[in-house]
């Protein structure tokens, strides 16, 4: 059968237009394999936590797979007001996880759902009214709020590039090597590949790393040893409850996903499609976090968002095309309908996925510093951008600093830089005379 006149391998760096299915999966796949281990990590911790049992656990984490599989595809392909149309990639969001550890052992894992559940529908709605409350946030804050989300990840890559965080065998000369040469596979392959396969180097150097590690001994496939075939998650799994406090908490974290979303719109739109996001846009973003958080939690799951990761590999590649994301997020619901699936990529290692994400997390950060040299390096931009981003880093570092606080401001800001960066620039940029030059 013949193609379609309009199907082109060319077409990957254009929103829209077809991409020859053989050469479109790759992509995808590149993309799914990016932010696979970081969307069951929150699973695993909170569910641990929570005093869950293993086949619980698991049981969460195919729904996690599949939620995050129906919400890229209409994060793409938006329906009606829900979804950005953007080549966005969503998944379980860390952003939660700590709140979530305390009021999953305080009160137990179904007053968990039911603070999920109302948090994503007052989210929903925020991103549907979006346009009357977006206009506060000017192109210098959302520069300063990318550029901490760049930084905030540097951590995160550098934890999977030791091993994980809490691996036994964190930081260990074999996990160096792991990452290293995962690292080196994906810049020579960048570097000496032609034509538009230079935007595969990070699924090379998965692949070359991952071969790696079975070579050494440090793939463990045991834990496919049970797993089924062909499973269907469960609705309603738990009882849900529904406790004041811990919504009240869970959704002044859901403001924050918020803004991280927004920050990843305008990077995405800013590094991937070389202009400003639109307002349109944004609002379908937050609306979708919203929607899917709550549809998420009908199946036991954690709130969902866009994944950062995803956009540095954007920024990285220059790869936006939507059908060739979207057969990444057909893997990704494949992978919750065949469990199996799910369990032979969760074996992809730490180092593995660190070696490669290290140049996918400094490419946000220099996105940021991109988009703030547009707006132009006027007193009051600088101003904005470095009193946010020094207390916003700084402090966050030393969370010890916010101990005068009520716990609930502790838990929204003492540990997320992007959060604090968002509240200070927000604040500057009411507050601060329009002309200080």
């Amino acid at each position: 059968m013949n193609k379609p006149k309009n199907s082109s391998i060319d077409n990957i760096y254009t929103l829209d237009g077809r991409v020859p299915i053989g050469k479109a999966v790759p992509f995808g796949l590149q993309h799914i394999l990016a932010m696979f281990v970081a969307n069951i990590a929150p699973i695993i911790i909170v569910t641990g936590a929570c005093g869950l049992t293993e086949s619980q656990t698991a049981m969460l984490i195919q729904s996690a797979m599949l939620i995050a599989g129906i919400g890229t595809l209409i994060q793409i392909f938006p329906i009606w007001r829900i979804g950005s149309g953007l080549p966005i990639v969503m998944g379980i969001s860390f952003t939660f996880v700590s709140i979530l550890c305390f009021i999953g052992a305080t009160y137990g894992y179904g007053t968990v759902m039911g603070a999920v559940l109302v948090g994503g529908l007052i989210e929903s709605v925020l991103g549907l009214f979006a346009k009357y409350w977006t206009k506060i946030i000017s192109p210098i804050v959302a520069a300063s709020v990318v550029t901490a989300i760049g930084f905030s990840l540097l951590s995160v890559g550098a934890s999977s590039f030791g091993g994980g965080s809490g691996s036994e065998n964190f930081g260990s000369a074999q996990n160096w090597i792991l990452g290293t040469v995962t690292l080196l596979a994906c810049i020579l392959f960048n570097l000496f590949a032609k034509s538009y396969f230079k935007q595969l180097s990070v699924l090379f150097g998965l692949i070359v790393g991952y071969i790696l590690a079975v070579c050494m001994g440090m793939v463990d496939f045991s834990a496919m040893t049970d797993t089924p075939i062909l499973a269907v998650p469960r609705f309603l799994p738990f009882q849900m409850e529904f406790n004041p406090n811990a919504i009240i908490t869970v959704v002044l974290i859901f403001l924050v996903s918020a803004t991280e979303t927004i920050g990843d719109t305008w990077a995405l739109a800013s590094s991937g499609l070389k202009r400003d996001v639109t307002a349109k846009e944004t609002a379908g973003a937050i609306a979708c976090d919203g929607v899917l958080s709550s549809i998420s939690s009908l199946f036991g799951c954690l709130p969902i968002t866009s994944f950062s990761q995803n956009v540095g590999l954007v920024a990285m590649t220059k790869v936006v095309n939507r059908f060739t994301i979207a057969t990444g997020a057909i893997i990704m619901i494949l992978a919750g309908i065949f469990p199996i699936f799910g369990a032979i990529l969760a074996t992809l290692p730490d180092a593995v996925l660190g070696g490669c994400t290290l140049m996918m997390f400094g490419t946000i950060v220099i996105s940021g510093i991109q988009m703030i040299g547009k707006c132009g390096f006027i007193q009051r931009n600088i101003m904005i951008a470095a009193l946010s981003l020094s207390i916003g880093l700084g402090f966050t570092q030393v969370p010890e600093v916010f101990h005068i606080f009520p716990q609930m401001v502790q838990n929204v800001f003492a540990q997320n830089c992007v959060a604090v960066v968002f509240v200070v620039a927000i604040i500057l940029n009411l507050v601060l005379p329009k002309d200080m030059d």
